[in-house]
């Protein structure tokens, strides 16, 4: 190994530890309660030798939240390519954003829900948004659904993906009368009755 790789070697380590860090403390005391003293003793550094890899806590404490975003949308990806129709991808959905809260995306959530002018000044644009972040994730699984037929062929897939997007969030985190959404069997009749009829349609002309 050259002086060179090997000083990279040791500069990923040292970046490792401090998210690792970063994220323990975020679980402890969320974005406002965490120091950029803490995490740099919590990694086992100096706050100079953490400056010389994050220029502030933004930056650090937004590492740590875009992994943690980045794993969960990895996680529910990996089930969904899964499954074989588009109607069991939208019910397992619904179960997948039930669940995130025991998974990584349940810091996520949280901390934006609790500091969102926190969470969007250290989460950057790239996960500021959570009905455009599940727009995106949704997109494939409508474009691959368009393809095979299973929703129509003149279906807009950005507004569709929005509209899928809404329908998993409401169904996930807003009570209802008449379906328990930890019920998957439920959530399939839903989604077989009300929201594949709609995509299934001609898109209505305006």
């Amino acid at each position: 190994m050259t002086a060179s790789a090997d000083a990279d070697s040791r500069q990923k380590s040292v970046q490792e530890r401090l998210v690792d860090a970063a994220e323990s403390c975020l679980r402890a005391k969320g974005i406002r309660a965490t120091t950029v003293s803490e995490v740099a003793e919590a990694a086992g550094v100096s706050r100079g030798w953490l400056y010389r890899h994050y220029p502030d806590k933004a930056s650090l404490l937004g590492a740590a939240i875009v992994r943690l975003n980045n794993a969960f949308w990895a996680e529910s990806h990996e089930v969904l390519d899964g499954l074989d129709t588009f109607e069991d991808r939208l019910a397992v959905g619904v179960r997948l954003g039930r669940s995130a809260y025991d998974s990584p995306g349940a810091l996520v959530m949280q901390l934006r829900r609790d500091e969102p002018e926190e969470f969007s000044a250290c989460a950057g644009a790239g996960v500021q948004g959570l009905v455009p972040d599940l727009g995106r994730f949704w997109r494939p699984y409508l474009e691959a659904a368009r393809a095979g037929g299973e929703i129509h062929a003149d279906t807009d897939l950005d507004e569709a993906a929005e509209w899928v997007a809404r329908v998993q969030i409401t169904l996930g985190t807003v009570p209802g009368e008449t379906i328990d959404p930890d019920d998957h069997a439920a959530v399939l009749r839903f989604m077989r009755r009300y929201v594949l009829p709609g995509l299934r349609m001609a898109p209505a002309a305006e």
